[in-house]
C-alpha cells in the first residue's frame, strides 16, 4: 500500500507513525518507492561512535551494507575493534559481533582515510547543549572541515546528529568553501529517532526513515540505502533540509509535551485518590493519540534527546522572534516534577532528612540502559545529600557513569546492599529488577519501611499489608 501526502501536512504523517506500527511504506515527495529485489550494497562511512552513530552503523551493516565506524577517540575504537561496546543497549553487542565476524563492521581513528574509502559519509557527532540552550555545533563543524579536506571523488555526506534548522545549508557552505569546484557532493539530512533501551528494533522496525535535500541523486541514493528497511514497511518521508530538521525538533519537544503532561496528571490523581493508568486507558480511545503500553508517569524527563532538544527548539524559535510558550512550559513542568518527587519523600520523612539513609533503585533516566545524561536522578540525589541524608545507590548497569557525576554516594553492588538498614526507599528506574523483588523480603531488610515508587512498579495493596508508608504517581491502591 502506497500512501501519498500533501507536503503541508507531513507533521501529521510523522506523529501518526510515531503512534503506530502500521505495515506500510509511505513515500511523502509524491515519488513512488518501487521495489527492488537485487539491493545494491554500499560501502558507508560514519563519524563518531557514540550512540547514534554505532547503533546506525550497526544497524546498517545488518542490512547488508559494509560501514567503517570512525572516531577520533582511539581508547574507544580499540574496545570496539575487540568487539566490545562502550555503553549498554539491548541487543547491539550481539548485533556487532556477528558483523565484525561477516567483515561488513569495520572501526578506525582515522578519519581522513574512512572519507576516501566510501561514498557515503554519516555524521553523528555529539551536539550537546550549548549557551542559552542552543546547541553546540563545535564537533560537527570540525567534522565537517576534515571531510572537505578529504573528499577524492562523489559522495554524499548525510547529517545523523540533531542539528538547528539551517545547519545542513551551513554543512553544505562549508564544504564549499573548503573543496574545489571539480570535487562534487551532496548534503543530506538524515535525523534519528532512536530512544535508548530500544534502539535496534526502533531503527528496523518501527521509526520513520527522513531524509531531506535539494538534490534528486543525493535522496535516490540514501533511499537505496534504507531500501530493505522501505520494502519491510518502514515509513520513508522525502523532503527538503528545512523540513527535515524541523520534524526532529518537533517530534521530540512533543515526546517531551506527553512525559510532561502525565507527569501532571499523575500529581493531580494523587491530590484527588484518582487512578492514573485508568486515566490514561480512558485517554486511549485512538491508540495513534495516545498508546497505553507508551506513555506512563515516572520522575521526569532525561536522556540525551529530549531535555537539550526541547531547549534548542526554545532557542531556535526566539533566534526568529517565535514564543514557543507550551514547550517552555513543559520544560518547567519537567523541573518541578523533579522537586514533587523529593517533595513526597520529605514529607514521608516527616521533613527530618538529615542523617536518614536513602536508597535509590535505579539511576539510568529510563531502564534498559546505562546513560544518565540528564537523569532526574542526579537532581534528587545531590538534593537529598545538600540537605544531610545519606544515599545509598544501586543500578544494574548506571553505576559507574552515575558515579563519574556524583562520587559522594554509596553505589551498591546488590539490591540487598542497597536495602538493607535504610530509612527509605525511592524507586527511580522501571527495571525488571526492581519489579519482580518480594516485598516481603524488602519489609525485613529495611530500617522504616517508606517507599516512593516513582515509576509505579510495587504493588500499593501489598506494601499496604506490609505496613508501608508509601507515595506513588497517581495510583494510590491497586
Amino acid at each position: 500500500m502506497i500512501l501519498i501526502f500533501n507536503h503541508r501536512i507531513f507533521l501529521a504523517a510523522v506523529f501518526i507513525s510515531f503512534f503506530s506500527s502500521g505495515s506500510y511504506c509511505g513515500v511523502i515527495s509524491g515519488d513512488v518507492l518501487h521495489s527492488q529485489q537485487n539491493i545494491e550494497y554500499k560501502q558507508v562511512t560514519v563519524i563518531g561512535s557514540g550512540y547514534v552513530g554505532l547503533v546506525t552503523g550497526a544497524g546498517l551493516a545488518e542490512l547488508g551494507h559494509t560501514v567503517i565506524c570512525a572516531d577520533i577517540n582511539k581508547e574507544k575504537i580499540e574496545q570496539l575493534q575487540q568487539g566490545n561496546v562502550p555503553f549498554f543497549e539491548p541487543g547491539l553487542q550481539e548485533i556487532i559481533t556477528r558483523n565484525i565476524n561477516c567483515k561488513r563492521l569495520l572501526f578506525t581513528f582515522n578519519i581522513a582515510s574512512a572519507i576516501q574509502d566510501s561514498n557515503i559519509i554519516i555524521i553523528a557527532v555529539g551536539t550537546p547543549m550549548g549557551t542559552h540552550g542552543k546547541a553546540d555545533l563545535s564537533a560537527l563543524k570540525a567534522v565537517v572541515k576534515v571531510i572537505g579536506e578529504n573528499v577524492n571523488g562523489y559522495k554524499v555526506i548525510c547529517t545523523k546528529s540533531t542539528v538547528p534548522i539551517g545547519t545542513n545549508k551551513l554543512v553544505q557552505s562549508l564544504l564549499e568553501e573548503c573543496t574545489s569546484d571539480q570535487v562534487k557532493f551532496d548534503v543530506v539530512s538524515n535525523p534519528e529517532f532512536l530512544r535508548e533501551g530500544s534502539a535496534l528494533e526502533d531503527f528496523m522496525k518501527k521509526n520513520p526513515i527522513v531524509i531531506g535535500s535539494n538534490s534528486k541523486q543525493a535522496l535516490s541514493i540514501i533511499k537505496d540505502l534504507y531500501r530493505p528497511l522501505c520494502e519491510k514497511g518502514i515509513l520513508l518521508i522525502t523532503t527538503d533540509f528545512t523540513t527535515a530538521e524541523t520534524i526532529k525538533y518537533a517530534w521530540n519537544a512533543f515526546s517531551a509535551t506527553r512525559i510532561a503532561y502525565i507527569n501532571e496528571l499523575a500529581q493531580l490523581c494523587n491530590a484527588v485518590g484518582a487512578n492514573i493508568f485508568t486515566v490514561i486507558t480512558g485517554m486511549s480511545f485512538s491508540d495513534q493519540l495516545l498508546p497505553t503500553h507508551a506513555i506512563k508517569p515516572g520522575p521526569g524527563i532525561g536522556g540525551s534527546c529530549l531535555p537539550k532538544d526541547t531547549r534548542a527548539l526554545i532557542a531556535i524559535g526566539e533566534s526568529v522572534g517565535v514564543d514557543l510558550s507550551i514547550v517552555k512550559a513543559v520544560v518547567q513542568a519537567d523541573l518541578k516534577q523533579r522537586q514533587k518527587i523529593t517533595e513526597y519523600l520529605y514529607n514521608l520523612l516527616d521533613n527530618a532528612v538529615q542523617g536518614k539513609t536513602v536508597a535509590v533503585l535505579g539511576l539510568s533516566f529510563k531502564a534498559n540502559t546505562d546513560d544518565v545524561r540528564y537523569s532526574p536522578a542526579i537532581f534528587i540525589m545531590n538534593k537529598l545529600l545538600r540537605d544531610g541524608a545519606y544515599v545509598k545507590a544501586y543500578d544494574p548497569q548506571a553505576m559507574k557513569n552515575m558515579e563519574n557525576i556524583i562520587p559522594d554516594v554509596q553505589y551498591c553492588k546488590t539490591l540487598e546492599q542497597a536495602i538493607k538498614g535504610t530509612d527509605a526507599i525511592l524507586i527511580l528506574t522501571d527495571w525488571d529488577e526492581f519489579k519482580n523483588i518480594n516485598l516481603a523480603w524488602v519489609s525485613n531488610l529495611v530500617n522504616k519501611r517508606i517507599v516512593v515508587d516513582a515509576r509505579n512498579i510495587w504493588n500499593p495493596k501489598t506494601l499496604m499489608d506490609l505496613g508501608f508508608q508509601f507515595t506513588n504517581l497517581g495510583r494510590k491502591s491497586g
